[in-house]
């Protein structure tokens, strides 16, 4: 039987599922108190469409979303989604995700916490 590679099981713990199940892990940097972790959107089609319909059409500008600090660390992930171009219409197209909580850059579960504890969602800034 194959052990699991330790890092791999580490990363389903520590990012947001629907981030961990979606993306995969292709950077991590340290910038002062900051840790980055670049993710891109694995190569799977959009519900609805098949690698007949679509020709792949790179990645849109990655985004940031504010997570959970790890060790006193501000927590950023830059999230690339993917893009597709319909053959037939040549239409762009990608998967409909909702990665933020609505109306701030901060994944769905960290602004839920700290809206519970704060009662509010503070702003850090901007997130580049």
């Amino acid at each position: 039987m194959k052990k699991e590679n330790p890092y791999l099981k580490l990363v389903h713990y520590v990012l947001p599922e629907e981030i961990e199940s979606s993306f995969d892990l292709i950077d991590v940097e340290m910038s002062g108190d900051e840790l980055h972790l670049f993710l891109e959107e694995k190569n799977e089609y959009p519900e609805g469409y098949d690698s007949g319909s679509l020709l792949p059409n790179g990645f849109y500008e990655a985004s940031c979303i504010q997570d959970f600090p790890l060790r006193d660390h501000r927590v950023k992930l830059y999230v690339k989604r993917r893009r597709w171009k319909e053959k037939s219409s040549g239409k762009s197209v990608s998967k409909d995700w909702e990665l933020v909580a609505q109306g701030t850059r901060h994944s769905k579960e960290f602004a839920a916490f700290l809206k519970g504890l704060l009662g509010e969602i503070p702003d850090y800034g901007p997130l580049s």
